[in-house]
């Protein structure tokens, strides 16, 4: 993506690459947070600097770049969902099941909920260009997975309204302004917004600080697995630990659960057929998962997404899409 449009905006407009390359991974998570794809947002931001760059020109200031860029962004986004519904995690779709041990009931025609990687929502190392710790801490919150999903049951022009004034903080004028509509709208769509909000999301009381022994337990969460020691891993979840596996609508609640589950599914039969490797995503610990096949080499398996609370580890997403490697900067075979 990245050398795409540098290429095509670097032989044309120097000035216009400086001046709205800051702004990349903010877009990159605002297309996020509009679609829940990572892929899709991608495609997104590649299409609105091709825009705002065709467009340049005819750019006269009377809002700022970063207000122009995320217009163009926003409507792009709201053409996009118009062909499609929201994306789900398991969760979402229903209660957990009771028989871990059952047959997993696949759903490879749903458009599943996606990761986001750090380092391309402008949350990795580095990449936070206001120096505010308070504004990264922000925009991590926003981008949480529990919360993504949750904003996938609002209508399209809600979750415009709610990103864009709760979390880029645009004014209701400028929020106006990009939707084509007035502020008494905007702020009746963003009433509507936030308490259907309220009804499917986690209270933010209940989001889990970091934790100063986080790198204890995501140590033994990597030896756990690798070592294939279903006891070490279960004790590591926390009594009402949720662990969902999309494109699978099975999920299961409780750590003793997610241990049966693992132990009847995982097609790992013992150590050293797992490998783990951290990353980061949605402002939360992750790890590319490798499975070694019969070659005995390992391949690209599952990306792990993790909360973390006192008691342990409280929810686990597996996304069993290796395409989403790629976008993690991994490799889809160790070498």
């Amino acid at each position: 993506m990245t050398a795409v449009v540098k290429h095509v905006i670097g032989t044309t407009d120097q000035d216009f690459e400086r001046l709205a390359a800051p702004y990349r991974g903010e877009l990159y998570a605002h297309c996020y947070r509009m679609l829940g794809s990572a892929h899709d947002a991608e495609d997104l931001v590649q299409e609105t600097y091709l825009r705002a760059w065709k467009g340049y020109d005819r750019f006269e200031g009377r809002s700022s770049l970063r207000t122009w860029l995320h217009r163009i962004a926003t409507t792009a986004c709201l053409t996009a969902l118009d062909k499609r519904g929201r994306r789900p995690l398991p969760t979402g779709l229903g209660g957990p099941t009771p028989t871990p041990e059952g047959e997993l009931a696949e759903r490879p025609e749903l458009p599943w909920l996606e990761p986001l990687p750090d380092t391309l929502g402008g949350l990795g190392a580095g990449n936070d260009h206001t120096n505010d710790p308070g504004a990264v801490v922000t925009a991590r919150e926003s981008v949480r997975l529990a919360l993504v999903a949750a904003l996938q049951y609002l209508q399209p022009r809600q979750r415009a309204v709610l990103i864009l004034r709760d979390v880029l903080r645009f004014s209701a004028a400028e929020v106006a302004q990009t939707l084509d509509t007035t502020v008494p709208a905007v702020n009746s769509l963003r009433q509507r917004a936030r308490a259907q909000l309220d009804r499917v999301t986690p209270d933010e009381d209940s989001v889990p600080e970091p934790r100063s022994d986080q790198r204890e337990v995501l140590a033994r969460y990597v030896a756990a697995f690798e070592a294939y020691d279903i006891g070490a891993l279960t004790e590591l979840f926390t009594e009402e630990a949720a662990f969902e596996m999309p494109p699978f609508a099975t999920w299961v609640r409780g750590a003793e659960h997610i241990g049966r589950l693992i132990a009847s599914h995982c097609p790992a039969r013992g150590p050293g057929d797992l490998v783990l490797v951290p990353t980061a995503a949605n402002g939360q610990p992750a790890f590319g998962m490798y499975l070694r096949a019969e070659d005995g080499t390992h391949r690209a398996f599952g990306i792990h997404v993790l909360e973390l609370a006192p008691g342990g580890v409280s929810h686990c997403t597996v996304f069993f899409d290796t395409t989403l490697f790629r976008l993690f900067g991994l490799d889809p075979v160790l070498r």
